[in-house]
């Protein structure tokens, strides 16, 4: 069973409703489901539950969405960063955290690779530009693992092509954590703790293309041994 976090709307439309919403692209359930796994929405809640939610999951995915509010990792707010999404913010913080804490395989992807640095102490780069192609459009582009990694044990492939859409990245790393694969132009494209446990993030959108190696990775390090 693996969570994903959702996003939280104040409007969202759907045949003749218009109301607020949890909702998840489609993607991500359904690469949950390609790689094996039984998919479950994890809406936004108190924090103080999250080490109860994450105890029921056998793994967690933190999906891609808004900035994460630089107050988080001590830098002010640059005009380019988008408002602030508190209750994700918060919520998906302790989620990362529990699942650190207990051990649970955990994958971030885009937003949730950037909240995992900014979890274990880490920065962020405010703005970048190039990965970007126009509003509302993946673009693709070339990563290169760094051999060694879990990542590159992952995509053995030197170099992948993969589905983009970010403005941000990780700038200084997380306690603990490595740079397992780049963008041509240097940008940290995935980041990683080092083994026992399974905890990888990466800064594209696997759930907007066809390759599942990575969840597929993560599936199997969640599936209950008997």
């Amino acid at each position: 069973m693996i969570g994903i976090s959702t996003y939280l709307e104040a409007k969202a439309s759907w045949g003749v409703w218009e109301l607020p919403a949890a909702l998840l692209p489609a993607g991500y359930p359904r690469l949950v489901q390609a790689a094996g796994g039984l998919a479950s929405m994890v809406p936004p809640d108190d924090p103080r539950y999250a080490a109860d939610v994450v105890a029921r999951l056998d793994g967690v995915v933190i999906a891609g969405g808004p900035d994460v509010d630089p107050s988080h990792y001590g830098a002010r707010r640059e005009d380019r960063t988008g408002p602030p999404a508190r209750e994700r913010d918060a919520w998906e913080l302790a989620l990362i955290r529990a699942a650190l804490d207990s051990g649970t395989p955990l994958l971030g992807i885009c937003r949730g690779m950037q909240l995992l640095n900014v979890a274990l102490g880490g920065t962020l780069v405010q703005h970048l530009d190039g990965h970007v192609a126009a509003p509302g459009v993946f673009s693709t582009h070339t990563v290169k693992h760094v051999p060694g990694t879990r990542y590159a044990e992952i995509v053995p492939d030197a170099a992948t092509d993969v589905p983009t859409y970010h403005h941000q990245a990780v700038d200084r790393l997380g306690t603990g954590l490595i740079a397992s694969a780049h963008a041509d132009d240097g940008t940290i494209e995935a980041i990683e703790l080092a083994p026992p446990g399974w905890v990888l993030g990466v800064q594209w959108h696997p759930e907007a293309g066809v390759d599942s190696r990575v969840m597929r990775s993560l599936v199997l390090a969640s599936a209950p041994t008997t």
